[in-house]
């Protein structure tokens, strides 16, 4: 493709986007997004210094409200739990609609300012809750563990897959449990299996 005359970090975050997408983000490079965007390596240093900045531009990009990413406005939702849970479930659905990115969601979260925004926000439900010092530090941690766990083990086990296939056939004598369980666990949507996961995670945040 043509050189744009003038990269802008938009554009250079959506040809990382572009790259990572498609070759994961190890396959992220400073040659690799000269590439996409038609020009020299050595050329492209006069606007990012490294991957580790190309990186950060990319979860910024890809957590930004203006394209796509999750709305901070809770609306009308009633209990600090409602308000939580709609933070959680939009972060969640950026991460889902970009699962190659998940990994630097967490990596890059200190260098993205809206992850800081999103990060601001949800401390904000919980303060207003009444949560401070450490209890509102782990209460932060667990929901954000939640929240880009559940993506990364929905892409590397999920309950549709064949890894809860073959647990469900196992021999009953033997694992009565886990293959109960598992014939269980294949008729739970992916929405589902996140939603009441977080009511989990956040009814046991609210008993402490």
């Amino acid at each position: 493709m043509p050189r744009p005359r003038s990269l802008t970090p938009d554009l250079l975050a959506k040809a990382a986007l572009a790259v990572i997408e498609r070759e994961g983000p190890d396959g992220l490079s400073m040659r690799a997004v000269a590439d996409e965007l038609g020009m020299g390596t050595m050329s492209l240093y006069r606007y990012v210094q490294s991957r580790e900045q190309l990186e950060a531009l990319v979860v910024d990009h890809v957590l930004d409200p203006a394209q796509g990413g999750p709305d901070l406005d809770v609306g009308r939702a009633r209990s600090w739990v409602d308000k939580a849970t709609v933070l959680a479930v939009r972060a969640h659905a950026v991460a889902t609609a970009h699962p190659a990115v998940a990994p630097l969601l967490l990596s890059r979260r200190h260098a993205s300012i809206h992850s800081l925004r999103w990060g601001e926000a949800l401390l904000g439900v919980l303060a207003e809750a009444g949560f401070a010092g450490e209890r509102r530090a782990v209460a932060f941690r667990a929901i954000v563990a939640y929240v880009f766990g559940a993506v990364q083990l929905q892409q590397l086990g999920p309950l549709g897959g064949k890894g809860t296939a073959m647990i469900a056939a196992l021999p009953r004598e033997d694992f009565p449990l886990l293959a109960e369980t598992a014939r269980s666990a294949r008729k739970i949507a992916p929405d589902a299996e996140f939603l009441s996961g977080l009511r989990l995670v956040l009814r046991g945040i609210a008993a402490k």
